[in-house]
């Protein structure tokens, strides 16, 4: 289980570290910074695939990311006496991740490359540092692997630092990219675990959705981001998932109905029971709310949960009576997998803290992002 996510540079969290339990309520009034946390999970799990590069270049690139106040700030800024300014700065720009479990901790820093005109590509960030130890503070006695550039130097079997590679792409991440007998295990294990988290962010509902499409039916543990499978999904959890807590989720909130899948012609259909209507409702025919509850639930109720489960603003365009259907299903999943929630969905809060969730709860000042109430957990950066 996550233990720590820690977050530097990136849009207003100029330097946050966040604790995590097995069901976190992440929540804070517009514009706190809640959606930058989402899009910093989703960015460390991007490593696994080497693909967070590609997705910085979609938020607008490294430079529309990365934090736009002064390096710090000083008490006369922070009370208005003095105007914001920039001073001389003490440290390189860049861009760090972290996370940390209860055995391992891991922190990448991205930065901006050598300007040189050689290439079109110098805005494109690097990746300059990436390391690998069992907590406490990074020093060299505990690092197991240790990535320097283009260099990464690992511990092997007798502990005495070797080095594993010396080419490694300034875009290619070493949990990606180290492998083999060298690699430390740890690696491979961090690999498969960023590549299993999974994230739910406001899937389309409209009239074209995906998920309102007729879709070819395989087998589907894990709901599309986009939905388009959900038909699919909903017929693998009767299959060899728990069936029972679907029927009884789509009945909490929505009274007397009950959902199922049609095959026509080797397409997938999904179809809702209603109270009271001689016929069945077809996808295109669901409310956007309606449609988007059962999206969750599918989400939720995977028969192969993953590691770590993030839901960005669940509660969006669904109805106040369906929100304790939707924390139940929470509540319920976080059983089998850890779960991140970002909402300000006062309701879904309650419910859920509630249900000994915990709580991390966003301000802002000055345009920085800041935890309230709740206790900084340790972290050190690495020094690049």
């Amino acid at each position: 289980m996550i233990t720590t996510v820690a977050i530097s540079g990136y849009r207003s969290l100029r330097d946050v570290v966040l604790p995590l339990g097995r069901l976190t309520i992440v929540t804070g009034a517009n514009g706190t910074g809640k959606s930058s946390v989402y899009k910093s999970l989703r960015l460390l799990s991007d490593i696994a695939d080497d693909r967070i590069i590609a997705s910085i270049a979609r938020e607008g690139g490294f430079r529309s990311v990365l934090w736009a106040g002064p390096e710090q700030f000083s008490r006369g800024m922070r009370d208005g006496s003095v105007p914001i300014q920039g001073t001389r700065r003490k440290h390189p720009v860049s861009l760090k991740l972290g996370f940390a479990d209860a055995d391992m901790t891991y922190a990448v820093e991205l930065g901006l490359p050598v300007q040189n005109g050689t290439s079109m590509f110098n805005e494109d960030p690097e990746i300059k540092r990436e390391v690998f130890w069992p907590g406490g503070k990074p020093t060299p006695s505990r690092i197991i692997a240790d990535r320097r550039g283009a260099s990464v130097r690992v511990k092997n079997n007798d502990q005495k630092p070797i080095q594993i590679a010396s080419s490694l792409s300034t875009n290619e991440s070493m949990i990606r990219e180290i492998v083999g007998e060298d690699a430390p295990w740890e690696l491979a294990v961090a690999r498969r675990q960023l590549a299993a988290w999974r994230f739910y962010d406001h899937m389309r509902t409209d009239e074209a959705a995906p998920a309102r499409q007729p879709q070819i039916g395989t087998r589907t543990t894990t709901l599309s981001p986009t939905g388009s499978d959900i038909a699919a999904a909903i017929q693998t959890i009767r299959e060899i998932g728990d069936g029972g807590a679907l029927d009884a989720a789509i009945d909490l909130a929505f009274p007397g109905a009950r959902i199922d899948v049609v095959p026509a012609a080797g397409l997938f259909q999904l179809v809702m029971h209603q109270h009271g209507m001689l016929r069945p409702l077809g996808v295109s025919e669901l409310s956007d709310g309606t449609l988007r509850f059962i999206l969750l639930a599918a989400a939720l109720l995977t028969p192969r949960p993953p590691p770590l489960l993030v839901l960005n603003e669940p509660e969006s365009s669904l109805h106040s009576s369906v929100i304790p259907a939707l924390a139940s299903l929470i509540m319920n999943a976080s059983d089998e997998a850890q779960i991140v929630v970002v909402s300000h969905n006062r309701n879904l809060v309650t419910s859920l803290l509630d249900a000994d969730a915990s709580l991390v709860e966003l301000s802002k000042n000055t345009g920085e992002t800041f935890v309230e109430g709740s206790e900084r957990p340790a972290w050190d950066w690495p020094a690049r």
